[in-house]
């Protein structure tokens, strides 16, 4: 008798170990090493192994910020010094001073510090905005590409001195509006360049843009000075911005080797909708996203389908705070109110939904050695690193290669050293 219950509490026994081994759910896809900083990439395979979801039943989901998080350097701000390099607008002459001061609290208020013409002299929304509008006047009449009785070719055009100003004092603006007033103000006003347009034209355009940064493959800062023959009421101005885009191979694992896992991946932009759609919804671009899980800025349009100056107060605005607005309102309510497991960003528009989810697994923050918020928990993802329960986890990049690197740390634009922490 004593024989038959050992044999019986053995078979038991193997029973169970081989129940527990076939308990811990199969990945039906690793995310590849690449070069994720090795901590990281073992923590986000682990949450894939742990989370991995194949039924239609509470499937958990995934957000990701665009610019600076999915893609390298801002795909909004790309798109703009596109549009403008090839006049890609369909706004009237007689509409652009209005557009280009949509939404200003006050257009006659200084610049903030350092926003300045060459000459020291104060700035201010209303003089940039006279100058472009009457530059643009001159372009819209004699460049071919406006279809208003112009002969100058695109080549031709970029040599006089309207254009030379008009890209300069339009870029500058762009810098002395989000500088001097908040985000509220600054990221939906430069969407407004996009008036006149239909979402297939934005999104033309957002797709040729991408298409140029990516062939470009520089990755460095560009300076634009405007006419010292052609001053207008600003005077001479002078602004930079970064060039190249990349898509890391890392992002587009990541986001396939989630979506294969059965985990949703859900993009919460606050850049154009159009332009970020195009991109994220593209095949070609390997993200692969479904349109209805893009979440971005949103502009209202006419009874033609055409946008307008003015925001779309049916969606909420995607930065800081409206990105949680955002996903507790149209994406928890698809998961039987359960928080995201995985958010990633970049900086302090990313930091509410960051920090919102006591629920979430994992913070993946892409190191800018920022010195905003993001360095609190930039902070704390240094000092739980490689630890089995961190919460927050750092992936670093060189800026000058426009690519990942497998550190925490990073590479800034126009830096040799790398840098984990910014230091105050």
């Amino acid at each position: 008798m004593k024989k038959i219950v050992i044999l019986l509490l053995s078979v038991m026994l193997i029973f169970s170990a081989c129940k527990k081994k076939e308990n811990p759910p199969t990945p039906l896809r690793q995310l590849s090493e690449n070069c994720w900083a090795e901590c990281t990439y073992n923590a986000l395979n682990q949450m894939i192994v742990s989370n991995s979801n194949q039924s239609s039943v509470a499937k958990p989901y995934a957000v990701f910020d665009f610019d600076n998080t999915t893609i390298i350097n801002d795909i909004q701000e790309a798109t703009i010094i596109y549009q403008i390099e090839n006049l890609l607008y369909k706004i009237q002459p007689e509409k652009m001073f209005e557009i280009l001061v949509t939404d200003i609290p006050d257009i006659h208020q200084p610049f903030a510090e350092g926003y300045e013409n060459a000459a020291g002299e104060i700035l201010t929304t209303a003089m940039l905005a006279t100058d472009i509008a009457s530059d643009y006047d001159f372009l819209f009449h004699q460049y071919s590409g406006f279809n208003e009785g112009g002969t100058l070719t695109l080549e031709q055009i970029h040599q006089t001195k309207e254009y030379v100003s008009f890209r300069a004092k339009m870029r500058f603006l762009y810098s002395a509006v989000n500088a001097t007033f908040d985000a509220s103000v600054g990221y939906p006003w430069v969407l407004y360049q996009f008036a006149g347009m239909t979402t297939a034209e934005v999104e033309t355009i957002a797709t040729q843009s991408m298409d140029y940064w990516l062939n470009m493959g520089v990755y460095t800062k560009v300076r634009w000075t405007s006419s010292e023959t052609h001053l207008g009421i600003s005077g001479v101005v002078s602004v930079s911005y970064k060039t190249g885009i990349h898509i890391p191979i890392e992002m587009q694992d990541l986001y396939n080797t989630l979506t294969e896992n059965g985990i949703d991946v859900y993009i919460c932009s606050a850049s154009m909708q159009e332009v970020i759609q195009a991109i994220a919804t593209n095949p070609k671009y390997g993200l692969n996203v479904p349109q209805e899980r893009v979440f971005a800025m949103r502009l209202k349009k006419d009874a033609d389908g055409k946008i307008i100056n003015a925001f779309d107060e049916n969606y909420f605005f995607t930065y800081a705070e409206g990105k949680v607005q955002t996903i507790n309102q149209f994406i928890r309510p698809q998961y039987q109110g359960n928080a995201p497991i995985l958010v990633a960003g970049d900086s302090a528009g990313d930091y509410n939904m960051m920090t919102a989810y006591p629920e979430m697994k994992i913070g993946l923050i892409i190191n800018r050695v920022r010195s905003d918020s993001f360095f609190e928990i930039s902070k704390i993802a240094v000092e739980s690193l490689c630890n089995t329960d961190a919460k927050y986890l750092l992936q670093g990049r060189d800026e000058n290669q426009g690519r990942f690197r497998s550190s925490e740390s990073s590479i800034l634009m126009g830096e040799t050293e790398e840098q984990l922490l910014w230091n105050h």
